[in-house]
């Protein structure tokens, strides 16, 4: 049976696991999810040259699948995502992308947990392109990496601390996990500050999922006839 392919493009096994838990609820449907770890990826993707570095390994990587249902792409940069639309006819999915369109049904106004500083004007630049500034209350850095995410206690602190923030001060009324290494904390946020929390990588497979059962797909662009 042909599965859903969910790559991580850093090389961490710890931040796959953590993907692979979160994928339990959707496996109920049926369809086969299998989560990768790209091994030529950095340990964490904490800039848009790491995350630019990816494509080419990651391409490959998926090509390889020879039983794809589908495709998400579990990094919040969605690196390569419309180089694998080029590349396949089957529903290709990025975790920021359907996370950010998971929002818009949930709240009006959605707010962002960064991992650093400097993922927030990769992040702007990604709601410019998708025409969804107006409805981002904010976007906040934890001041982590992807590798402290593995700090539960320290790293469950800052995410309620910043989820905090961007409710009373921001005013989200829903939060986004901006990075697919967060996976673990969803439940004890959604506790902690009362708002729906959007887990990226659930938000994404639950879309390719959809989009497999329907039969949608985006369509390979073609030259126009001379």
């Amino acid at each position: 049976m042909s599965s859903l392919i969910v790559i991580n493009p850093n090389s961490s096994q710890a931040v796959t696991d953590g993907i692979d838990a979160a994928m339990e609820p959707l496996r109920r449907l049926g369809t086969p999810i299998r989560c990768l770890t790209l091994a030529e990826g950095p340990p964490g993707i904490e800039s848009q040259r790491q995350a630019d570095l990816t494509i080419a390994p990651m391409l490959a990587l998926a090509a390889a699948q020879g039983d794809a249902a589908g495709y998400v792409i579990a990094c919040f940069s969605d690196p390569g995502l419309h180089a694998l639309r080029d590349q396949t006819t089957l529903p290709v999915l990025g975790i920021q992308e359907a996370s950010v369109m998971t929002a818009l049904t949930l709240g009006q106004r959605f707010g962002v947990i960064a991992i650093l500083p400097a993922s927030i004007p990769r992040h702007l630049r990604a709601f410019g392109a998708m025409g969804v500034l107006d409805r981002l209350a904010g976007d906040r850095a934890l001041g982590l990496g992807v590798a402290d995410l593995e700090d539960a206690d320290k790293s469950l602190a800052a995410m309620i601390a910043t989820g905090k923030r961007l409710r009373d001060e921001d005013g989200a009324d829903v939060l986004i996990m901006g990075c697919a290494g967060m996976a673990r904390y969803r439940a004890p946020l959604e506790n902690a500050t009362g708002l729906p929390v959007i887990e990226p990588s659930q938000a994404a497979a639950s879309m390719a999922l959809s989009h497999i059962h329907l039969s949608l797909s985006h369509r390979k662009q073609t030259a126009p006839h001379a």
